[in-house]
C-alpha cells in the first residue's frame, strides 16, 4: 500500500506539484482545463538552483524542497523516476528526458555546473548563435525539443522568445508513452454526458470493467489506472463540484487517499481527452516567492563568471492524451537567461461525468510527470 511520509522528496515534490498546480491553473471556480508537467519544471528549476547562489537559489531551493539545503535528494528522486520499471509484455513503454543548457559560443561556462549538468538524465551543453542569429538559435533549440517529444511540441520557444540579448538557455524536454495494464475496449467507447461549467456536453467517453485501485473519502474518489513501465494515473473526482473542493485537495488528503486505496472491481467511465497548454512560469513563480533569479541582483556566479546574466523568462508546454489503448504526453521547460505522473465484490461505478484532476506519476518514486485539470474535454 503506497503511503507518503511526513516529509521527504517525496511529499516535498507532491507539495511542489499542488503549489504550482494552483499557481498556473488559478481558480477552478473561473478557469478551465489546465496542464504541465511537474517533473519537467522541477529538473529544469533544479539546474537553475545550482546554477546560482544567494538570495535566488534560497528562493528556488524553498519552493523545491521547502527549505532543504540543496536539491540533492530532489535530483535523486527525478533520477529515480527517469528510468521506468523493466516491461515483458506488449509494447514497451517509452520515456525520454533531456537536460541541454544552450550557450552562446562566447559565453565563459564554469566547469563544475557542466559536471554537475551532466550527471542529470540526459544532461549535456551545446551551442548555439544567440547574438550573431537569435532566431536561428531559437529553431535550432526547437528542432531538439521537437526530436525529443516526438514532435508533440514542434515549437516550444515563440518568435521574439530569443533576441540578441539572450546567452543561454536551460531546456528541459520529457516525452512519455506507454499502454494501460486493462486497455479500454474500443467497441465500448460511445459518447456520453459531461457536465461542464458551460452546461451539458456530449464527449467521447470510454468504459472498462476491470480490478483497479480505489478509494473514496474526505470528499474524493480515487482510481488508480495502472500503466505500463510502473506508470499510474490517478483520477481524482470529487463528490461535488471541482471548483469548491479543489482548493481542499492538498498532499495529506491524497496521502490519506492512497493509504485507504484498496483493490476493487471499478466500473469506469472516463473521457478521452487531449490537453495541449502553456504555462506563464515567470508569473506564477514570482508569485510563489521566486523573483530574485529574474533581476540584476541575481548572481550566476556558478555558471559563467559574466556578472551581467540573469534569467529573463521559464516558458513551459505540455502535451497529454488520454485514449483506450494508453497515454502519450511531452512537456518541455526553457530557462532563457539573456544579460543585462484482488478483492472480489459488486463493481464499483465510477462515472466521470464532471471536471476532475489527473496526475500521471512514477508509481515506485512518487514523481508527478504530468497534472492536470480537466474541465471541458
Amino acid at each position: 500500500m503506497t503511503k507518503l511520509k511526513a516529509r521527504g522528496p517525496e511529499r516535498d515534490h507532491l507539495r511542489f506539484c499542488f503549489a504550482l498546480h494552483r499557481a498556473i491553473a488559478g481558480d477552478a471556480a473561473v478557469s478551465g482545463d489546465s496542464c504541465f508537467s511537474p517533473y519537467s519544471v522541477a529538473s529544469a528549476l533544479g539546474l537553475t538552483s545550482r546554477a546560482t547562489r544567494g538570495a535566488a537559489a534560497a528562493e528556488l531551493l524553498h519552493l523545491l524542497t521547502g527549505g532543504e539545503a540543496d536539491v540533492a535528494k530532489q535530483a535523486e528522486l527525478l533520477g529515480a523516476a527517469s528510468s521506468l520499471d523493466e516491461h515483458d509484455r506488449g509494447e514497451p513503454p517509452v520515456l525520454a528526458a533531456a537536460n541541454t543548457l544552450w550557450a552562446w559560443d562566447e559565453l565563459p561556462l564554469n566547469e563544475d555546473f557542466l559536471g554537475e549538468l551532466a550527471a542529470w538524465p540526459g544532461g549535456g551543453v551545446r551551442t548555439a548563435p544567440f547574438v550573431r542569429d537569435p532566431d536561428a538559435a531559437r529553431r535550432r533549440i526547437n528542432a531538439d525539443v521537437a526530436e525529443t517529444t516526438r514532435r508533440l511540441i514542434p515549437e516550444l520557444l515563440q518568435p521574439g522568445a530569443v533576441t540578441d540579448d539572450t546567452v543561454a538557455c536551460l531546456v528541459n524536454a520529457l516525452y512519455l508513452k506507454l499502454a494501460w495494464t486493462h486497455p479500454f475496449p474500443a467497441q465500448r467507447t460511445a459518447d456520453g454526458d459531461f457536465h461542464s461549467p458551460g452546461g451539458l456536453r456530449r464527449v467521447p467517453t470510454m468504459h472498462q470493467s476491470a480490478m483497479l485501485g480505489h478509494a473514496a473519502r474526505d470528499g474524493w474518489q480515487l482510481v488508480v489506472l495502472p500503466g505500463a513501465g510502473g506508470v499510474q494515473a490517478l483520477i481524482l473526482l470529487p463528490d461535488g463540484d471541482l471548483a469548491s473542493q479543489e482548493s481542499d485537495l492538498d498532499p495529506d488528503v491524497l496521502a490519506n487517499l492512497l493509504s485507504a486505496k484498496g483493490n476493487k472491481q471499478v466500473s469506469l467511465s472516463l473521457p478521452k481527452f487531449r490537453l495541449d497548454r502553456r504555462a506563464a512560469l515567470k508569473t506564477a513563480l514570482a508569485g510563489l516567492g521566486v523573483r530574485t533569479m529574474f533581476t540584476r541582483e541575481a548572481d550566476f556566479a556558478p555558471l559563467t563568471p559574466d556578472p551581467r546574466v540573469f534569467v529573463d523568462d521559464v516558458v513551459h508546454q505540455a502535451v497529454l492524451r488520454i485514449d483506450e489503448e494508453g497515454l502519450e504526453g511531452a512537456a518541455a521547460t526553457a530557462v532563457v537567461f539573456r544579460t543585462l505522473a484482488m478483492v472480489h465484490a459488486e463493481p464499483v461505478e465510477v462515472v466521470v461525468d464532471r471536471p476532475f484532476l489527473l496526475l500521471v506519476r512514477h508509481a515506485r518514486t512518487g514523481v508527478v510527470y504530468f497534472f492536470a485539470r480537466v474541465v471541458e474535454p
